[in-house]
């Protein structure tokens, strides 16, 4: 006699579903993650991503975005999902599969008393403290990952202001392949791409001189898709 496929989900044993979410943020020309003290045990008061359970009545991309807008303010953002995490000894207090996702946020747009109501603070990815269970895994995937989007898409904007310098941008593509570029290469690719557009306006807070301020043109980006031309900034 068959069984029924309802029978079979009465008896399977409860397993959960959570989405992490790896926050990144970029200031000083240091790359940085935003963690949080887990407030739940097991290993309460630990060093963890935030994250949470998906809802029966929510997908897995909307949870990543709730899960960022409850916990830095933001909506609107650039999220991408990572991977699954699902070794059966994962999480000491459950069965529990996590759906990773990572963001990128500017810095200077997060509400600063939500992330301080949620016990976050910024590290510098070279200065991160232990995480609990398969945490810094996650971030070393999507260090990885984001190393080679930002190689081929133009990505790291999201981590800027709208305004910025092209030795900030330098600094940033540094920050995220963990190398040094040399600055009269790296300025005379980027200009050659056609993607930003130079302003009226200069940064003066280096020096007195200053330095011309950009803005990234989503425009001239898609001409450049449709040209065939790869993005390809160092």
């Amino acid at each position: 006699m068959s069984e029924n496929l309802g029978d079979l989900y009465q008896v399977k044993e409860k397993m959960y579903v959570a989405t992490d979410c790896i926050i990144f943020g970029f200031q000083n020309g240091k790359l940085k993650l935003l963690v949080f003290k887990r407030k739940v045990s097991p290993l309460e008061g630990e060093w963890s991503l935030i994250g949470s359970f998906v809802r029966l009545d929510e997908d897995l991309e909307v949870a990543g975005k709730r899960v960022l807008k409850e916990s830095t303010g933001l909506e609107n953002v650039y999220m991408q999902q990572l991977r699954t995490y699902g070794k059966k000894d994962r999480d000491p207090g459950y069965r529990c599969i996590s759906v990773a996702q990572y963001a990128l946020i500017r810095i200077n747009e997060y509400d600063e008393e939500l992330v301080e109501e949620h016990g976050a603070k910024w590290f510098e990815i070279d200065q991160l403290p232990l995480l609990i269970l398969d945490h810094n895994q996650m971030v070393h995937d999507a260090l990885l990952q984001l190393k080679q989007n930002a190689r081929y898409r133009p990505i790291g904007f999201e981590l800027l202001p709208e305004k910025f310098t092209i030795p900030q941008l330098q600094a940033l593509y540094e920050a995220i392949y963990r190398r040094e570029l040399d600055p009269r290469n790296f300025r005379k690719k980027v200009l050659s791409l056609n993607v930003l557009e130079k302003l009226d306006e200069k940064d003066r807070s280096g020096s007195k001189r200053g330095a011309f301020l950009y803005k990234f043109n989503n425009d001239n980006y898609r001409d450049l898709l449709e040209s065939g031309y790869n993005f390809e900034i160092a």
